[in-house]
């Protein structure tokens, strides 16, 4: 089924556009949980919040051509907010790893003066990406969006893991550069 006919079905409250949904983008949703939370149980517990959370934002909102980021975007704030609930309880997890590697962007306690940062860091990152060419963008997309592993961007581009590490660091100092230049950092 067609994403516009999905959204129709969430707009017309019709219960079974949640069956729907889980069928057609389940697996994915939960592949992208794991990757955060790292159990399945808590993955499983993230996409089923993620469908109530889409079932009470449509409406208003009409993901009719982007149903899947729509989605992608909710499961992944959920699975984060879980790990780092889980977090606090000093449980371990390879988002230390991720988390080094972007460390430029860690902020302080929430305050206003920090979602006006966290506004123009997005904006700039935004610009950054679009500037790259699509592999470069795809890449940089997998590895801090999707949370995959080195290994698995590797096999999905067919490059070796070496040049998808040097393809990373460069991005990252590049995006750095441009952070200093537009006066985030």
């Amino acid at each position: 089924m067609e994403d516009e006919q999905i959204v129709d079905m969430y707009l017309a409250r019709d219960e079974n556009a949640i069956s729907i949904t889980g069928q057609k983008y389940g697996r994915s949703l939960t592949g992208l949980s794991m990757k955060v939370v790292g159990d399945y149980g808590a993955a499983e517990e993230c996409v089923n919040e993620t469908y109530l959370k889409a079932w009470n934002s449509i409406p208003p909102h009409e993901p009719r051509t982007y149903l899947f980021a729509f989605l992608a975007r909710i499961v992944r704030g959920l699975s984060l907010d879980h790990y780092k609930k889980e977090r606090r309880q000093k449980r371990q997890s390879n988002m230390v790893m991720l988390s080094d590697e972007l460390d430029m962007f860690v902020a302080g306690p929430d305050t206003t003066e920090k979602v006006i940062d966290n506004m123009a860091i997005s904006e700039s990152l935004n610009r950054f990406l679009r500037e790259q060419p699509e592999e470069k963008r795809d890449v940089f997309l997998r590895r801090y969006w999707f949370f995959d592993d080195i290994e698995e961007i590797a096999k999905r581009f067919g490059f070796s893991q070496s040049k998808v590490k040097s393809m990373m660091m460069r991005m990252r100092e590049q995006l750095k550069k441009r952070l200093i230049e537009d006066g985030i950092l």
